[in-house]
């Protein structure tokens, strides 16, 4: 299925032109999530963010929001998508919310005839997209930008299960603070270990899960998790306890999965 297609069949044909432009948001969001304090607890909360800066309104006035709870997705035949990645240097950041790795340019995917470039991945405790109503232990987040300047992000369900050898090196490199980036050029990551074997997904077009909740980003998330341990998840959740947003109303969008 092509991308016209998919756009009029969510309901986003009036989107098709802007993911031919950039977006002036990307650059906003960065400095705007630096200049006002947000998280996910109390007063700073999700429900509030949408109270806390006039650059946030869309985290409350919103009708295309992630994440979604993917339990109604229509079974579809969907354009493969085609991974690109490379190994980059470990580029490891605690930004307060999360931990997130920047990857080194060069590596991509391909969606719909579309080329986006892997910028950053980063993961959440537990799953912000959930399936019938339960969230997996974890979520990962590959963060992609087309050189438009669309996004499109490739969320991976974690479980608990066996022992995550790929992710260990990330682990063991944990910045314990919120502090710059940190560079460990003796460890090499390759983020296609991170995606499962059976790459059937969900597709749906929705927003960032952070502010400034901006819209029109490429939503696929793998249908099948990859396994992490129960020592791994509670690693994770002594730095960053909690770092999901609720799920957001479907409204009118449809959800599409691989059949």
């Amino acid at each position: 299925m092509d991308r016209r297609t998919l756009l009029k069949l969510f309901g986003f044909g009036a989107l098709e032109s802007s993911f031919g432009v950039s977006f002036p948001w990307l650059v906003s969001a960065s400095l705007v999530g630096h200049e006002v304090h947000w998280g996910y607890m109390v007063e700073s909360g999700s429900e509030n963010w949408g109270n806390l800066s006039p650059e946030f309104q869309l985290c409350k006035t919103g009708i295309q929001q992630s994440p979604i709870d993917l339990h109604l997705a229509i079974a579809a035949e969907l354009s493969p998508i085609e991974i690109d990645y490379k190994e980059s240097p470990l580029h490891i950041v605690n930004n307060g919310h999360t931990i997130q790795v920047n990857y080194e340019p060069g590596s991509s995917m391909k969606l719909d005839g579309q080329t986006f470039n892997l910028e950053q991945f980063h993961f959440h405790n537990p799953s912000e997209h959930i399936i019938d109503k339960k969230p997996f232990d974890m979520e990962l987040h590959l963060v992609h930008r087309s050189g438009a300047g669309a996004l499109a992000v490739i969320g991976v369900f974690l479980k608990q299960g066996q022992h995550n050898a790929a992710l260990q090196p990330i682990w063991e490199a944990f910045p314990v603070r919120n502090e710059p980036e940190q560079v460990v050029k003796t460890v090499k990551v390759n983020a296609e270990q991170f995606l499962p074997k059976d790459r059937k997904v969900y597709r749906y077009f929705g927003s960032l899960t952070t502010p400034p909740c901006s819209q029109g980003v490429n939503w696929i998330v793998m249908q099948q998790p990859i396994e992490l341990s129960q020592d791994q998840i509670q690693k994770f959740a002594k730095l960053i306890s909690i770092d999901a947003r609720p799920v957001q109303p479907l409204n009118n969008r449809f959800v599409l999965r691989s059949i």
